[in-house]
């Protein structure tokens, strides 16, 4: 395993204190908005996509799509559950454009994956570690017209952003948030046919399909992402209702990434583990053989040396969750053996999650938020975990 120069360059990432951000309100005669945005410092949706949404019926709080035309987040997760047609605006998410003649060059020493294989037609997932492989974000990253368009949770964007910018140094790479475009995700149902009402779908996983002002974006579990000009959202909006599909509020989406193994970092679970113990080497965010990158080390060691005692399932529990949330056995006491790493209301109550845990804990128990805590009822993965 050759030596790596990254080392912990943690005094370099400063997360700024995050300004009070003014509350943007609106209402319409068929939903409401209140788009303050969440820790202060989250970038998503604009205020004139928001409104639109409103006026659609959406229940827009803190700047994400809490619900539509009444239903609350269980109901949406019954909707995903039952494979009924959605569209999601997924506000979320944000996305940073990186450009420039070395662009591909300085993602490549910074991420997990190898952002090589990404191209006009190639989307791949990936993850963001410190010097000591605990991941910052985890990202899908596209590319179009020679510029690299990276999804990660909007409550990171901002800070992820000026931490990259800082290594660039002398690079010939240019960087920022986009602006004017919208995000949404199709699933359940039919979903490749509604998708194709925008663009063609793409028909492998990972796969993209562009179209004048957006892509469409292929994902595991027969869903997409698009991602379309802000000035042309109302009418893909419009379009894909047409086609069959449900409004629904984020719980849809967030339920179908449950069910795919999907995990995202947010700010709730940054640093919080190595990308083995979210599966992501298992989804093809790493890459063993490519050069350096921070956290590159503890990474390669981990697969090739060590042993994964932590890994990421699929559970139910019968409580609220939440990510970040500690879990623990019985046997280790106050000591937390693992977190949750997502979490959706069920449609039955309860939680559906992503929890991280000591794989020996599950036979004897992991319990949320104490040893004696609500117990968690592992579930199945599309895809096998060691």
């Amino acid at each position: 395993m050759p030596a790596c120069p990254f080392r912990d360059t943690s005094a370099f990432f400063y997360l700024s204190t995050r300004p009070a951000v003014p509350i943007l309100s609106a209402s319409t005669s068929h939903g409401t908005i209140d788009t303050a945005a969440p820790n202060g410092e989250s970038l998503s949706m604009n205020a004139s996509w928001l409104e639109f949404l409103a006026a659609q019926g959406a229940v827009v709080t803190d700047g994400h799509v809490s619900a539509f035309a009444g239903r609350d987040a269980r109901a949406d997760s019954g909707l995903a559950a039952a494979h009924a047609p959605t569209v999601t605006p997924l506000t979320r998410f944000a996305v940073l454009d990186f450009a420039g003649d070395d662009a591909q060059a300085f993602l490549q020493s910074q991420f997990s994956s190898d952002v090589r294989q990404v191209d006009a037609t190639s989307a791949q997932l990936s993850s963001y570690s410190t010097a000591k492989g605990r991941m910052l974000a985890s990202f899908l990253i596209w590319q179009r017209d020679g510029r690299y368009r990276l999804l990660l949770a909007a409550d990171l964007a901002s800070a992820i952003d000026r931490r990259l910018g800082m290594f660039i140094l002398r690079s010939k790479v240019s960087h920022a948030p986009l602006t004017g475009q919208v995000l949404l995700g199709i699933a359940g149902e039919h979903a490749a046919r509604r998708a194709g009402v925008i663009a063609p779908a793409p028909a492998a996983d990972f796969s993209l399909t562009a179209f004048d002002g957006g892509e469409v974006i292929r994902l595991p579990g027969e869903r997409f992402v698009v991602m379309v000009a802000e000035d042309r959202a109302a009418d893909v909006w419009h379009a894909l209702q047409e086609a069959g599909s449900q409004a629904t509020g984020e719980a849809a989406w967030d339920w179908h990434d449950i069910a795919t193994g999907t995990p995202w970092i947010s700010l709730a679970t940054q640093e919080a583990f190595v990308p083995q113990m979210t599966n992501m080497e298992l989804l093809g965010a790493v890459n063993f053989k490519k050069g350096c990158y921070p956290g590159q080390e503890i990474v390669a060691r981990t697969q090739y040396i060590g042993k994964v005692k932590r890994r990421m399932l699929r559970a139910h529990v019968d409580a609220d969750a939440s990510a970040g949330q500690d879990l623990y056995a019985a046997e280790t006491g106050e000591q937390s053996i693992g977190k949750i790493v997502q979490s959706v209301p069920a449609a039955h109550g309860g939680s559906e999650v992503l929890a991280v845990a000591q794989l020996s804990a599950w036979a004897s128990g992991v319990h949320l938020g104490a040893p004696d805590g609500p117990a968690l009822t592992a579930g199945t993965l599309p895809y096998p975990v060691a």
